[in-house]
C-alpha cells in the first residue's frame, strides 16, 4: 500500500520535555522504530507536526535584539521542516540501509481571504502560567488562549487548498524513495492570481488536514495519524471514556471532538475516507505497525458493514 503517516506534534518533544536538541535526538528513536517496520512492506510518506519547535523559534525570534522584526511564521515553519526532516533522514538512513530517503521542504497553498486570518486558533509553543502569557502577549503582540494546563500563543491557521510539490513527491515515490514532506502542515503560501508567484503568509496550517489533502493528491491507500493515545475516545478526560475502534466519517463528526485536541485528527481522517474511499486510522505512535494490520487504533472507513 501507499501510506501517508502523520506524526503528532509531540513525537519529538513531548509535554514537559526541555526543548533541547539532545532530547529530540533521543525521541527520534521511537519514531524510527514505528516507521521503519512499515517502510519495509509499504510505500511510505511521512508528515509531522511542529508546534513545539515553531513556538520555540518564534519566541527566540521575537526576543532577539539583533532583528528589526521577528521572522514570519512561514519562514520559521520552513526551518522546522529542515530541522525535523534532517533528524528523520539520519535516523531512517541507519534503520533502513539501502533505502532511498528524501526530506522535502514543502509549500501549502492557502487562500489570502481565509477567515482564519481574523481568528487565530492554532496553538504553538510552550504552555505558560496566565500572568506570564499575558505579559508576553502585550510585549510581543501575541494572541493567547487557554490550554489544558495553562496558556499558549495562538496563530492563524488557514485551510490547506493544495500542495505545491505534489508532482515532485510523486517522482520521488516512483524512484522508490521514502519521502518526508509537508512538515508542520507545510510552509503556507498564496499564489498570485495573474503570475502564479508564491508569497509566504504569517500562519501555521494544521498538519493533519494537510496530511489528508496530501494523501488524497498522492492517491494513497491509507492515512495513518499517529498520536499519544491508543485510539479515539468519546468522553476523553472524563470518568468514563469509551474507545472508538471502528467509525465512519459521519460517526466521527457526530461525536463532536474538541477543536484543540482530537477534532482536527478525526476531521482529517473523515475527509480522506470520504474523498477517496480509502482507509484511515488514528492511534499510538508505538503501535503503528499493529494499527495498519488491524490490531490497534481507530479504523475509519466508509461502510462498517464492509470488511
Amino acid at each position: 500500500m501507499r501510506i501517508v503517516i502523520a506524526l503528532g506534534g509531540n513525537a519529538l518533544l513531548r509535554r514537559g520535555d526541555r526543548p533541547d536538541a539532545a532530547v529530540q535526538q533521543t525521541n527520534i528513536d521511537r519514531v524510527t522504530t514505528a516507521v521503519a517496520a512499515l517502510a519495509l512492506e509499504h510505500e511510505v510518506v511521512i508528515t509531522h507536526g511542529n508546534e513545539p519547535q515553531i513556538g520555540l523559534l518564534a519566541m527566540e525570534s521575537a526576543a532577539d535584539p539583533v532583528l528589526t522584526a521577528p521572522y514570519p511564521l512561514d519562514l520559521l515553519g520552513a526551518q522546522t521542516e529542515g530541522l525535523i526532516g534532517s533528524l528523520l533522514v539520519r535516523a531512517l538512513h541507519d534503520a533502513l540501509p539501502g533505502h532511498k530517503i528524501a526530506a522535502l521542504v514543502t509549500h501549502t497553498l492557502v487562500r489570502a481571504d481565509d477567515p482564519a486570518f481574523e481568528r487565530p486558533t492554532k496553538r504553538v509553543g510552550p504552555v505558560y502560567p496566565r500572568d506570564i502569557a499575558r505579559t508576553l502577549a502585550r510585549r510581543r503582540g501575541w494572541h493567547i488562549a487557554k490550554d489544558a494546563s495553562g496558556w499558549r500563543q495562538v496563530v492563524a491557521s488557514p485551510a490547506p487548498e493544495g500542495i505545491v510539490e505534489t508532482e515532485t513527491i510523486h517522482d520521488l515515490l516512483a524512484c522508490g524513495a521514502l519521502v518526508i514532506c509537508a512538515g508542520g502542515g507545510g510552509v503556507p503560501v498564496t499564489a498570485d492570481s495573474d503570475t502564479g508567484a508564491l508569497h509566504g503568509v504569517d500562519a501555521v496550517v494544521d498538519k493533519d488536514l494537510t496530511a489528508a489533502l496530501l494523501a488524497e493528491e498522492l492517491k494513497a491507500d491509507f492515512l495513518l495519524i499517529l498520536t499519544d493515545v491508543p485510539c479515539v475516545y468519546t468522553g476523553y478526560g472524563t470518568h468514563d471514556p469509551q474507545p472508538v475502534l471502528d467509525a465512519t466519517p459521519d460517526d466521527l463528526r457526530r461525536a463532536g471532538f474538541p477543536a484543540d485536541s482530537m477534532g482536527p485528527k478525526t476531521e482529517a481522517a473523515a475527509r480522506f475516507v470520504e474523498r477517496t474511499g480509502g482507509l484511515a486510522a488514528i492511534g499510538a505512535l508505538d503501535a503503528a505497525y499493529e494499527i495498519v494490520h488491524g490490531r490497534s487504533g481507530t479504523l475509519v472507513r466508509l461502510d462498517l458493514a464492509v470488511g
